[in-house]
């Protein structure tokens, strides 16, 4: 049968980050996309100019209405918002059964911020709900009240520190550390496993760390071990960031081309 990701985030108008990218990663997978829109934002390359949160009300209504008539392989949840959205998701999610791939998206990649400090604090709640979470270097300081790890070293320590909140594993994502590397580390019970790639120089990466997240998902409702789904997301995303430049959508940070596989950019300019 067809697979199902659920995918529990804001809304990104200019098609980049958000419920869009989860949509088109897990799509480029072979997985079907369900949705539940935390948020609307104003936003394009360039930076995010309006937020309207959804109703927690609404936010509950829309996991229960998928949750009653589709069978979830796995969720991803991205941006999500105050305690009560936080709250609506959790309820959401009890006794769903599926894994879950947590984002803990704080910050645009313009910058801008997304969540308040209510949010971040009552984000810890999900935490345990977590079969996957995949900070980046800035959301792994701020969930632990930390400075921002320096080195490989310290980026395992801070992902063990994570581990002991309750997820089942956490990726320490390296798009934020400096190298010619780049290097993503998933820190779990059995131990440490290195994901590493060149690292490419552009701007166009918007919307990287949905889109990673979303692919994992893919996976694992594709019946992957966690460490297999890892794998297949961070190959996945290298040739989607590799191809990015050629897609030439907006004056800033483009999104990553999440279909490079199946319509390159020659072909279709």
């Amino acid at each position: 049968m067809t697979k199902v990701v659920l995918a529990i985030a804001g809304s990104d108008s200019g098609g980049g980050a958000g419920i869009q990218a989860d949509l088109k990663a897990v799509s480029a997978l072979g997985v079907y996309g369900a949705t539940a829109v935390t948020a609307v934002t104003a936003q394009n390359t360039r930076g995010v100019t309006a937020i309207h949160a959804v109703p927690p009300a609404v936010i509950g209504a829309q996991v229960a209405a998928v949750m009653a008539d589709i069978r979830v392989d796995a969720v991803k949840i991205g941006m999500v918002g105050g305690p009560g959205a936080i709250a609506a998701v959790a309820e959401g999610l009890r006794g769903c059964g599926a894994p879950v791939v947590l984002d803990p998206v704080m910050i645009a990649k313009s910058g801008d911020a997304l969540v308040g400090a209510d949010g971040v604090a009552a984000l810890m709640r999900l935490l345990p709900l977590a079969t996957v979470l995949t900070p980046n270097l800035p959301e792994a300081a701020r969930l632990l009240d930390m400075p921002e790890a320096q080195g490989e070293e310290e980026r395992v320590r801070q992902g063990r520190a994570l581990l002991a909140l309750g997820p089942r594993y956490v990726l320490m994502k390296g798009g934020h550390a400096e190298g010619a590397v780049c290097t993503d580390l998933l820190v779990g019970a059995e131990g440490v496993a290195r994901f590493a790639a060149p690292r490419i120089v552009t701007r166009n990466t918007h919307g990287t760390g949905c889109s990673l997240s979303s692919a994992i998902a893919a996976g694992l409702a594709r019946g992957m071990a966690v460490r297999d789904a890892v794998g297949l997301a961070h190959r996945w995303l290298h040739g989607a960031i590799l191809a990015a430049d050629g897609l030439g959508i907006g004056g800033g940070h483009g999104p990553v081309h999440h279909f490079h596989a199946l319509w390159p950019v020659p072909e279709c300019v």
